[in-house]
């Protein structure tokens, strides 16, 4: 008697019609996206969708669709970042071996005035996990994995719920291999290109109109690293960006403002140092230094975790190659 053979197809039905239009997207854009991200062969007859292909492939998508729509039974909208963190979560899972879960829905929302924000990655959760255990946590990885968005997000979302009275945001001013002369205007239009990044960041979190006040009356503060010297900072939620090109001096400098209520997020890639040659980064002996210490998080992101254009993960890891090599 032969065994009966494997099942090369998988059906899934799902109830909503309505919803089943935002889960395919225009011209089935999501099917196309899932199908060249898992490796699976998606074929739709209405509100059913047939999956072939390999086993783990038609796993991958499943998992990939069924979250999707879970998000849009939570009246959650489906955009391409979305679909992309679905198959990328999924693809993370069977790459470790399940040692990691997924995060159950809306576990690590970060809610402010303008949006919510939810992790994209396994490793975003554990960061974003991190920053509500420790008074201090690192994260470390390449451009695009969103350190400083999250932590951004988590710091507005503490003022919010009134866990901290200030944010203050910080990073060296040091240029990216170049040398742009002595900028023109007072102090805060000589900083202020280094600081744009996290001007957009408050502004995706908060009204225009209520960071130019909090800035105001100093509830938000952005300055260089290099003013910290001296201070103290007492229930503030802190984070410094681009962590990689402070010196150790400083770094030790910026570490010992940490003051009573106060939470610290430094985040940086050590691969795009732009100290001069022989400078010692101040993040690579901090890593180094405070391994292991009791109450320090430190999460590590990949390329798996970058959230930008696809386009960028595939350059990271082309020069993480390279580099191995």
């Amino acid at each position: 008697m032969t065994a009966p053979s494997a099942p090369t197809q998988t059906r899934l039905e799902f109830d909503s019609n309505r919803l089943m239009i935002d889960l395919c997207g225009e011209l089935d854009a999501n099917l196309v996206r899932i199908e060249a991200g898992t490796g699976a062969e998606i074929d739709r007859h209405g509100n059913v969708i047939v999956l072939g292909g390999e086993a783990e492939a038609r796993q991958h998508a499943e998992t990939t669709l069924r979250a999707l729509y879970g998000r849009l039974q939570a009246n959650k909208s489906v955009d391409a970042g979305d679909v992309e963190a679905a198959i990328r979560m999924p693809t993370e899972i069977f790459e470790e071996g399940h040692q990691q879960a997924l995060p159950a829905s809306g576990q690590f929302d970060i809610r402010t005035r303008k949006k919510t924000v939810e992790p994209r990655s396994p490793v975003q959760a554990s960061y974003v996990r991190a920053l509500h255990e420790n008074d201090l946590v690192f994260g470390l990885g390449p451009a695009g994995t969103g350190k400083t968005y999250l932590a951004v997000a988590v710091a507005v979302a503490y003022f919010l719920e009134g866990r901290v009275d200030k944010i203050i945001l910080s990073r060296p001013a040091v240029e990216a291999g170049e040398r742009l002369g002595f900028l023109p205007g007072d102090m805060k239009e000589k900083v202020d290109p280094y600081m744009q990044p996290l001007y957009d960041a408050l502004n995706d979190f908060l009204p225009a109109k209520q960071v130019a006040k909090m800035m105001e009356d100093r509830q938000i503060e952005i300055a260089p690293l290099a003013f910290m010297r001296g201070r103290t900072l007492s229930h503030a939620f802190i984070i410094l960006d681009e962590a990689q090109n402070a010196t150790t001096m400083q770094m030790r400098m910026f570490l010992t403002r940490l003051g009573e209520g106060s939470c610290m997020a430094i985040n940086g890639d050590t691969t795009q140092i732009d100290l001069p040659k022989g400078v010692l980064s101040g993040l690579v002996e901090a890593e180094r230094v405070l391994h292991g210490v009791e109450g320090i998080g430190f999460t590590r992101f990949t390329a798996k975790d970058v959230i930008r254009h696809p386009m960028v993960a595939k350059i990271v890891r082309a020069y993480e190659k390279a580099n191995r090599t």
